[in-house]
C-alpha cells in the first residue's frame, strides 16, 4: 500500500440532518470500493493505490452533489510513498480502540 488519504467532505445543506445524510452517501461509496477505510468524527481515512485513491477523492465530490448538495468543499490529506509502504490505519489507531 503506497498511499493513504484522509478526506473531510463538507456538503452545503439546509440542516445538520441533511449534511449527515449526504456524508453517509459519500461514506457508503467509499465502503463500496472495497478498500480499507476508517470513519472518524471529522474525516474518513482510506488506504490503497495512489491513483485509485485520487479517483475516489474526485468521486466523493460528485457523490455529494448527486445526493443533493448544490456545492461541496473537501479537505484532503495525502500520505504517499511510491517506493514503500505508508503507515496503515491499523498502526495509527488500533492502540486507541481496543
Amino acid at each position: 500500500m503506497e498511499a493513504s488519504v484522509a478526506i473531510q467532505v463538507l456538503p452545503k445543506a439546509e440542516n445538520d440532518d441533511e449534511v449527515c445524510r449526504i456524508v453517509d452517501e459519500v461514506i457508503a461509496y467509499i465502503a463500496s470500493t472495497g478498500l480499507n477505510y476508517y470513519v472518524g468524527p471529522c474525516e474518513t481515512s482510506i488506504e490503497g493505490d495512489y491513483d485509485t485513491l485520487m479517483e475516489i477523492v474526485k468521486n466523493c465530490q460528485k457523490i455529494a452533489v448527486k445526493a443533493g448538495s448544490p456545492s461541496v468543499s473537501a479537505y484532503v490529506k495525502i500520505s504517499y510513498r511510491p517506493e514503500g509502504e505508508v503507515l496503515t490505519i491499523d498502526k495509527k489507531v488500533s492502540k486507541y480502540h481496543q
